[in-house]
């Protein structure tokens, strides 16, 4: 149906069953790699008809084990949909396949951008970025991956084509299936193609980053900059903790000459940014970049923080979110949390300040034995949080979704899914019914 060459088992299955921080290991029988919606279609029917469960794969770079066969699933790799229409100019917008990666989609077009900025944008790709919802740098100006689509084309469990890819911005005519697959997690159907709103490329940007005493300066700063700064794309934060791990396994030599305990990393664009950074940041320590080398290299301090971690040992990478209030207790709180159940953890924290999402990355001690989800987790809860900010449920946060979805809410999922995936073969074990 594929072709010899795109059906892969044995020894050359063993980079789809692993995830990228290595925590998550599976097994496939088989890595399915179709070249069109056509044969996305012919493969689940296939399987439907023979009850072979299916994981799809994007990018694979996903931090939940979302993407990993776990459980022996067919893995269905959507890397050769890797078609890029070109762009609508008058609607801003461009039709990309699944297997798009998203610096493709914001490279595009020179006077436009995608909304949807993460560190991994370089191998994460559309259809996974859909399916998780993905949100990352950017999130406070554009929203999630979600507020990027729309219109979707993508198949069932039992090989049924749907297709919207009209791009209205107005269009009531029925339910609004596309955003229901964002966030999906590959649990309803297989995302073959989207159709992308971009942005006006941010003109003239300037990233700061500033040191500051703790976390409380941080989340009222980045409020302040929220209320005074027009042209504001992001609100990052890291601690010196990471950037020390940094520093001594990646060579990124501390962004200001006197160290702080804390640094909170800016960035604007539009008429006036520079200015408005400056008068923001005051006397506090801080360094600008307004060169695309001076503000890459800013960057790099928050962007490489996903991989502190893994200097260390295995991580936990857990993602989560507070109302805003609480984000300064969360963040205050969760180190002294993991260290109650296990002494020796080594936690770094770092995340998205303004829209109160926390990255809590953990190296164990102790036995991974969920005592780490269920401190931090616990805490999340108890602030009226959720245990997934934007990496999804995926097989990680499975036992915990039912603290943070009710009985009837979990039903109703169940109802949508059953509709969408009548064979009920796809990523059976994400998102438990």
């Amino acid at each position: 149906m594929v072709g010899e060459a795109h059906v892969l088992t044995g020894d050359a299955t063993a980079g789809y069953a692993v995830d990228w921080t290595g925590g998550f290991h599976g097994y496939t029988p088989a890595v399915l790699r179709p070249g069109s919606t056509a044969e996305v279609a012919t493969l689940l029917a296939l399987c439907s008809d023979a009850e072979l469960p299916v994981v799809p794969q994007g990018g694979n770079t996903g931090l939940v084990g979302g993407g990993v066969p776990l459980h022996g699933e067919v893995v269905l790799s959507l890397a050769r949909l890797d078609r890029l229409g070109p762009v609508d100019a008058e609607a801003g917008q461009v039709t990309a396949g699944a297997g798009v990666t998203l610096q493709r989609a914001a490279d595009a077009d020179p006077a436009l951008d995608l909304g949807v900025l993460i560190a991994s944008r370089g191998s994460a790709t559309v259809g996974g970025a859909i399916a998780t919802n993905a949100g990352g740098l950017r999130v406070l100006r554009y929203g999630p991956m979600r507020a990027q689509v729309r219109g979707v084309e993508a198949v069932l469990s039992d090989g049924t084509i749907v297709s919207h890819l009209a791009g209205l911005v107005k269009d009531n005519t029925g339910y609004d299936y596309p955003s229901l697959l964002a966030g999906s997690e590959g649990t309803l159907a297989v995302v073959t193609a989207a159709r992308l709103q971009l942005v006006p490329r941010p003109a003239g940007p300037v990233t700061v980053i500033i040191g500051l005493n703790g976390l409380t300066d941080v989340h009222e700063l980045a409020r302040r900059a929220l209320r005074e700064v027009p042209g504001l794309l992001s609100a990052e934060f890291f601690t010196r903790t990471g950037l020390d791990v940094l520093a001594q396994h990646a060579g990124l030599a501390p962004p200001l000459r006197d160290p702080a305990p804390v640094y909170l990393l800016l960035e604007a664009a539009g008429p006036g940014a520079e200015q408005d950074l400056a008068a923001l940041a005051g006397d506090l320590p801080a360094a600008v970049g307004t060169s695309p080398a001076d503000r890459a290299r800013l960057w790099a301090y928050r962007e490489r923080h996903p991989e502190a971690a893994g200097f260390l040992g295995v991580p936990l990478k857990l993602d989560v979110s507070v109302p805003a209030a609480h984000w300064v207790r969360l963040a205050a709180e969760v180190g002294p949390a993991l260290r109650a159940v296990d002494p020796g953890a080594q936690v770094i924290i770092y995340g998205h300040v303004a829209d109160g999402n926390l990255h809590v990355n953990v190296v164990p001690a102790a036995g991974a034995d969920g005592r780490h989800e269920e401190a931090v987790f616990g805490l999340v809860i108890s602030l009226g949080g959720s245990v997934s900010a934007e990496h999804g449920i995926g097989a990680l946060k499975a036992p915990w979704f039912p603290l943070v979805r009710s009985d009837a809410e979990r039903e109703l999922f169940a109802r949508i899914r059953s509709a969408f995936d009548l064979a009920g073969i796809l990523n059976p074990h994400v998102l438990p019914r």
